[in-house]
């Protein structure tokens, strides 16, 4: 069995590459955190309350306790979540996990004592962006912490769950604009987008599924707000209407052609079963037209 740099195959973790080097410091290993663990682990939502843009955040631990061990990797929960030594493993929307270089360089500064030291920039800062306010452009920037956080634990491919929920991933934009097994978020449609309407209660089971707590309103409205907008990517581009994708909505019948506000057209195409009455729960299965609008193609009583 071939040896990785860490040994974790063999189920050890090697000492520092070279006693004769030195060990690396917090400006070494700030640049990995930045890359690949600070969208989640900043802020006053940080997942277990783990920070790990700022030396200080970092050596603080979670609200379990210290994640870094000075001079002890083995011992080091970080170490072992980055390893896969325990589950899950980090960073959560992997794989691809973290390189073995990049794991036995954090390996080498803490066995090297967790030398402090400036990096060049405050890792958080490089994330910052003001959050938007009503009348702002919202960005998918603005609201991807909000799935790393709280959705991609049980949307990955590093899933918690014994298989993929609905066949769905929250880890990318790519991946929430393809959907799953249906359309989750259809741009510029709030009320017709699965994804909106689980984290606002409409939907069932209402998400993230460990909650509550649920999402924040500010966060919920952001997310509203971003489909709202288009669901644009990073430099402020709509996403492409899904011409052709299916839709369920599963809710209320407000009125004969809306579940919950959001409205769908019925044709003479569309089945209806069971007799769906207004003020009753019903579902909606529908596919979605070049304009954005969704025709309904079957009509039910729930």
């Amino acid at each position: 069995m071939r040896r990785t740099a860490l040994g974790v195959l063999a189920g050890a973790i090697l000492p520092m590459a070279s006693a004769a080097q030195e060990p690396p410091s917090w400006a070494d290993v700030q640049s990995i955190f930045q890359s690949h663990c600070v969208k989640c682990h900043s802020g006053f939502d940080a997942p277990m309350g783990l920070e790990l843009g700022q030396y200080q955040t970092a050596m603080s631990g979670s609200w379990t306790g210290p994640v870094i061990l000075e001079g002890d990797p083995e011992g080091s929960p970080l170490v072992h979540r980055i390893t896969g030594q325990a589950q899950p493993q980090m960073p959560l929307d992997g794989p691809p996990f973290l390189s073995e270089a990049e794991i036995q360089l954090i390996v080498d500064w803490i066995a090297g004592g967790v030398k402090d030291g400036e990096p060049e920039t405050d890792a958080t800062e490089l994330l910052v962006r003001s959050r938007p306010e009503p009348g702002d452009i919202v960005l998918f920037s603005d609201v991807e912490p909000i799935f790393l956080k709280n959705c991609i634990e049980c949307h990955s491919d590093n899933s918690k769950m014994a298989a993929l929920p609905e066949g769905l991933r929250l880890d990318s934009l790519e991946h929430i604009l393809a959907g799953g097994d249906r359309i989750v978020a259809l741009p510029g449609d709030p009320a017709m987008s699965e994804l909106w309407r689980r984290v606002v209660g409409f939907g069932t089971p209402r998400m993230p599924f460990d909650g509550p707590p649920w999402l924040s309103d500010d966060d919920i409205w952001l997310v509203e707000e971003w489909i709202r907008q288009g669901a644009k990517d990073n430099e402020g581009h709509p996403a492409p209407i899904p011409a052709g994708g299916r839709v369920r909505l599963r809710g209320i019948l407000t009125v004969p052609n809306a579940i919950d506000g959001a409205t769908f057209e019925r044709t003479s195409g569309t089945r209806v079963d069971k007799s769906p009455k207004e003020g009753a729960p019903a579902e909606m299965r529908g596919v979605v037209n070049p304009d954005g609008s969704v025709t309904a193609t079957r009509l039910r009583r729930r």
